[in-house]
């Protein structure tokens, strides 16, 4: 065969090597994260500007807002507020005596870098966005080197896949501390799972003013260090370890309770911080002490009437445990199933259920590594669209307002 016949001929295997599922599979795992996020992302955009084009008028915006508007509602309000006039020295009060909703139920962490952004000119509501979706990324990219511990490559993808479309992503670039506290978390949890203790020091301490969750972290280390002391056989447990572990529990503890501390110097009240939160609930059931693992019932009964409300939450707690326990799971080692205990047992001590709670359960994500196992195509796509559609579902009981609204996100 000649030159220019060579030339001529064309290569079989050309159009195969660089069509796009060669080019995705050759990629970088960074990029391929990347791409997932943004594609996810513009998704949710889509379906937030579809809403957002019928959003009535209402407190925080007027009639079809535009994206940054739309997506500073509820809560992000407070966050600016913070950045603009800090804390009250003294708790506001309601006509009848109790705490009000105020701005220390929120922490610091998230409106210092979104007010960093506005030095140079960016709108706040622009901001808010910009510092959710920096940190949601983030969260995805260390969230697949946590699930690439145990996981193979593809199923390690799929579980970052599941994780950008969750029922409740959009709030990554929404103007909300979570994606932030997302980051955090899985970083948190990959230093665990890699035993790097000493880096957990710097992280705890960020995250305990951040978002809630770092007392429950605190369990996790204590759970961790005595599962460690008791596989040391099969598992050496150095006498360096245990000291640093054991002293990055007792860190957590220290710092878990830190921002109530910091309210209760603030205002001269130590219940300054609980009697806030408590505001939020009063809307449901009155106000009352904080009293652990009963908000859970009430809740139950409150939506549900007894005995029915006290069988459901009894059912919920044994599915989970029971969850737990399942083969997927346990293929997620039990440094992320100490995780999900310990922070479904916080939830249920010291939170009070209502349409918040697919938020407030969102911590719970690295769970979604049992869901990315399965290699069907089929169940794979059923699980996107199914999880899309959720996203659909909680934008419209949640975060759309309809009137005098009782469902926040």
């Amino acid at each position: 065969m000649t030159t220019a016949q060579t030339e001529r001929e064309p290569d079989p295997f050309r159009a195969t090597r660089w069509s796009p599922r060669v080019r995705w599979r050759l990629a970088p795992w960074w990029a391929r994260v990347m791409v997932v996020f943004a594609a996810s992302r513009a998704v949710t955009t889509v379906i937030v500007l579809a809403l957002a084009s019928v959003q009535g008028a209402n407190p925080w915006t007027g009639a079809k807002p535009g994206y940054f508007e739309y997506a500073n509602m509820w809560d992000a309000r407070w966050y600016q507020i913070i950045q603009l006039t800090g804390y009250p020295a003294e708790l506001p009060l309601t006509p009848d005596g109790h705490v009000a909703e105020n701005a220390w139920a929120f922490m610091p962490v998230y409106p210092a870098l979104v007010g960093m952004l506005t030095w140079f000119q960016i709108p706040w509501n622009v901001a808010s966005v910009l510092v959710a979706l920096a940190a949601g990324l983030g969260a995805a990219l260390v969230f697949h080197r946590l699930m690439s511990r145990f996981l193979e490559p593809d199923r390690a993808m799929f579980a970052v896949v599941l994780f950008c479309v969750a029922p409740v992503s959009p709030i990554m670039q929404f103007g909300y501390a979570e994606p932030l506290g997302y980051l955090l978390l899985a970083a948190a949890l990959l230093l665990l799972v890699d035993r790097r203790y000493g880096w957990l020091f710097p992280v705890l301490a960020l995250w305990s003013f951040t978002r809630p969750g770092a007392l429950a972290f605190a369990l996790t280390l204590g759970l961790h260090w005595v599962w460690r002391r008791w596989r040391r056989r099969d598992d050496p447990f150095p006498t360096r370890e245990r000291v640093l572990a054991a002293s990055v529990t007792v860190f957590a503890v220290l710092f878990g309770f830190g921002w109530l501390l910091v309210a209760g110097l603030g205002t001269g009240d130590l219940h300054a911080y609980t009697d806030t939160e408590l505001a939020w609930r009063a809307a449901y059931i009155g106000y009352g002490e904080l009293v652990p693992f009963t908000a859970w019932f009430e809740s139950g009964g409150w939506w549900l009437g007894q005995p029915l409300g006290t069988i459901a939450v009894v059912a919920l707690i044994l599915a989970f445990g029971l969850l737990l326990v399942t083969p997927a799971v346990r293929r997620l080692g039990v440094d992320i199933r100490l995780w999900s205990a310990s922070y479904a047992l916080y939830l249920l001590a010291v939170f009070f259920p209502q349409s918040s709670v697919f938020r407030i359960a969102s911590p719970l994500f690295p769970l979604l590594g049992a869901a990315a196992i399965p290699r069907s195509r089929w169940y794979r796509w059923a699980v996107v669209v199914v999880f899309l559609a959720l996203q659909v579902g909680w934008l419209l009981i949640c975060w759309g307002i309809d009137g005098r609204d009782w469902t926040p996100p």
